[in-house]
């Protein structure tokens, strides 16, 4: 049996406390009390931000469902068996520019400074990622004294591309083929399932390359961490008496059992019309968790291995971001995979061309509005969703002090849908 459970404080069921307030699926469909204003699909970033503003913002009544068996989404963390604070979905770390973003969060929780550095095991070294002057000095034994100097040698390395369409393209056009070989083609091909010549150009453009010292991972104004971790913060988010949440739950399990006005659906578009036009591709994750018996295990908290013949692509070790003091440590293996839980829509015009036709559709839906990375297919920072909800719920706000209902179509609602966390 399923519960909708509210919570009312941080001791609530979602961490391992016990339920406050409990009503079962049974219950739901003679009380005509537990009919929602919002079905919300999706406890993650998306589905969190826009539940908890439409219950504090406007008083509605929002249902929370997700088919795991925990809030947070990906960015989910837990202690493990040896009391670590990992993160279950691999390491979250949380870097934006946008004040008013972390003015909203900062209502959930209070921050811990952490600037996220990453090191690549290069040529038996292991080097800063993103390129910086330090990254070349090492590797090629050098004494680049500026970034000026710095600066002409990438420039003797760089190779002159007509049109800057893949990944391949912006790499080598930036740094040359022996920088993107030793970097990122072996990585790339191994994350993404595909050689960066056939990725768009977005990809690589994602990660600078410097000529400076700088070998922090994010250059972002804001750069901390939820200082007692993601998931207390977004219990402190979903404690609402307005909310109600329904884990272990997959939508289409319970649509019509129970009564709402809205549908935010935050999970695959593609699963939500049955994949009609076929299924959106995305890129999944497997992950394997170790706890040792020592301090320590590397001396950042993501180590990246570009080299084809390493399985994983990076090693984490979460006592780095958190802070942790454990006489143990934990660590993760990250195993690339096309098989599971969809995380990163893979970005190749023609799966952009896919998307567009499952939009178009979504636009003659009524009452029902997509959000997130996997309701939009695009690959947003943890800051983006965030932002992405915020402005819906804007958008919400202010056609109800219109008198206009979000979604107001005639439009009819598919009779089948399936949900994603």
């Amino acid at each position: 049996m399923r519960d909708i459970r509210a919570l009312d404080d941080v001791s609530s069921p979602l961490s391992g406390g016990s339920s406050s307030q409990t009503l079962n699926l049974k219950e739901l469909k003679p009380n005509r009390a537990a009919s929602f204003d919002y079905l919300v699909v999706g406890a993650g970033f998306a589905g969190s931000v826009i539940a908890e503003r439409l219950a504090a913002g406007l008083n509605k009544r929002v249902l929370v469902v997700d088919r795991r068996p925990h809030i947070g989404g990906n960015a989910y963390d837990f202690y493990d068996d040896a009391g670590v604070l990992i993160h279950r979905y691999g390491p979250h770390i949380f870097h934006t520019n946008s004040r008013r973003i972390v003015d909203y969060l900062s209502r959930f929780t209070q921050w811990r400074s952490y600037e996220h550095r990453v090191l690549a095991q290069v040529d038996e070294q292991l080097l800063p990622i993103p390129i910086n002057r330090t990254t070349l000095n090492k590797l090629y034994e050098l004494n680049l004294a500026s970034d000026a100097e710095a600066a002409e040698f990438l420039s003797s390395k760089a190779e002159p591309v007509q049109d800057i369409k893949t990944s391949e393209d912006v790499v080598i056009s930036q740094i040359g083929r022996e920088l993107y070989q030793k970097f990122f083609c072996g990585y790339t091909r191994k994350q993404w399932g595909l050689d960066p010549s056939q990725l768009d150009r977005m990809v690589t453009s994602r990660v600078p390359t410097r000529t400076n010292t700088d070998d922090r991972y994010f250059n972002d104004t804001f750069q901390q961490m939820p200082k007692h971790g993601y998931t207390r913060m977004f219990e402190a988010m979903l404690n609402h008496p307005n909310i109600k949440i329904m884990l272990n739950t997959d939508y289409c399990e319970i649509r019509d059992e129970v009564a709402f006005d809205h549908l935010i659906y935050c999970g695959p578009i593609d699963e939500f019309f049955d994949y009609r036009f076929g299924k959106l591709p995305y890129r999944s994750l497997k992950f394997e968790h170790r706890t040792l018996d020592q301090e320590h295990f590397q001396p950042v908290a993501v180590v990246n291995y570009p080299d084809e013949s390493v399985p994983y692509t990076r090693i984490s070790e979460y006592k780095h971001l958190t802070g942790q003091v454990h006489r143990k440590t934990s660590i993760s293996y990250e195993f690339p995979s096309d098989d599971g839980d969809p995380y990163y829509p893979v970005p190749r015009p023609q799966n952009a061309e896919l998307y567009r036709r499952y939009q178009t559709l979504a636009d003659t839906v009524a009452n029902v509005t997509f959000l997130g990375r996997l309701g939009t297919y695009k690959y947003y920072n943890m800051d983006q969703v965030v932002g992405q909800a915020l402005a819906l719920y804007k958008r919400i706000e202010e056609r109800t002090d219109a008198g206009t209902a979000v979604g107001d179509t005639t439009a009819p609602r598919p009779s089948t849908a399936r949900q994603g966390s």
